[in-house]
């Protein structure tokens, strides 16, 4: 109760919503089964409450549940897999589990955002590369779940970041000093509207470096490519058989780095002699292919998002942190 007034009911609700009990109840439990127009009905009128649900509020009481919640893209990637790592690895070494939600649309993200803070099922949430807005973020604060972001910055939440323009320009500056000036980009399309696309500000990178050494390449050599190794050695071919083609490719990922270098296997073309290559990540096969790339701690992104949050779990009054990872280009074999 606040001010004396009698705290609100699943009635009140219903009643503000117009919706009935049981579609109250699954927007709470089971977000996922009701279409999005009439979830954001309810939870408007949940927030406009401040409705409680007494799981939650039992939770609340009790205040220890034990559970680590990650919300992470329904994805295969290496980089997810590498941060995921570093995340299961942290809590294995305190008293939590871990608890992953995947998400494969925007409509499962949102019931996830609305519907976790208020089941009281989780000690605290981390969100992997994935978009939140201030209405998510006031709901997280609301219902006094803590929560840390990685790779998405928001003023009012923990976060994990880093400089994905930064990161684009170190990687074109070094293929610069290395002589090279006719350098193609290649990057990932055909991304998912529920994700965030850290290859747009790589991009914005690689035009960056051009610009500051004066340096100018034909469109025909920035292409994008879904995400995955062959579409990105078919383009590597394509780039490779160029008239007048780059003598090396930034390739904003590591997994179609990988497939750049097995396009030059397969048309016998000496790296780094013949075309440098460097990626970003430094994934586990990096090293193992002995690739120029950009290094972004995956591993420590994950431990250190856990870190940040379990302090804010023992200590809700701790100020909110921003922490930037460094980003260093780790020279291997293919530059």
């Amino acid at each position: 109760m606040k001010n004396g007034k009698k705290a609100p009911t699943i009635f009140d609700v219903s009643a503000l919503s117009g919706f009935s009990i049981s579609t109250i109840s699954r927007v709470i439990n089971n977000p996922e089964k009701v279409n999005a127009e009439t979830r954001q009905k309810v939870n408007n009128a949940i927030d406009q409450l401040g409705f409680v649900p007494k799981a939650e509020a039992r939770a609340r009481a009790l205040r220890f549940m034990g559970r680590i919640g990650v919300i992470t893209p329904f994805f295969t990637a290496p980089s997810f897999i590498q941060r995921m790592r570093g995340i299961a690895n942290s809590l294995s070494k305190e008293n939590f589990d871990l608890v992953i939600y995947t998400v494969d649309s925007n409509n499962r993200l949102q019931s996830y955002l609305s519907s976790l803070p208020l089941t009281g099922n989780l000690d605290g949430l981390v969100i992997m590369s994935l978009p939140v807005n201030d209405n998510d973020v006031k709901r997280l604060l609301d219902y006094h779940l803590p929560t840390t972001l990685i790779e998405y910055p928001h003023p009012l939440i923990n976060s994990v970041e880093i400089d994905d323009v930064e990161g684009g320009r170190i990687a074109t500056e070094y293929l610069i000093k290395k002589g090279h000036r006719r350098i193609a980009f290649l990057g990932d399309s055909d991304l998912p509207e529920y994700s965030i696309h850290p290859v747009s500000f790589r991009l914005k990178g690689f035009r960056k470096a051009l610009k500051s050494a004066n340096i100018e390449v034909p469109e025909s050599f920035i292409r994008l490519a879904p995400y995955n190794q062959e579409q990105a050695r078919q383009i590597a071919k394509e780039l490779i058989d160029l008239p007048n083609s780059p003598t090396a490719i930034f390739a904003a990922t590591d997994l179609q780095a990988l497939g750049v270098l097995k396009a030059t296997r397969q048309l016998g073309i000496k790296v780094p002699d013949d075309l440098a290559i460097i990626g970003f990540d430094d994934i586990d096969m990096a090293d193992f292919e002995d690739l120029t790339t950009v290094r972004q701690h995956l591993d420590e992104s994950g431990r250190l998002a856990i870190e940040i949050l379990l302090s804010h779990i023992a200590d809700s009054s701790r100020p909110v942190q921003h922490v930037y990872l460094p980003l260093t280009v780790i020279e291997r074999l293919t530059v």
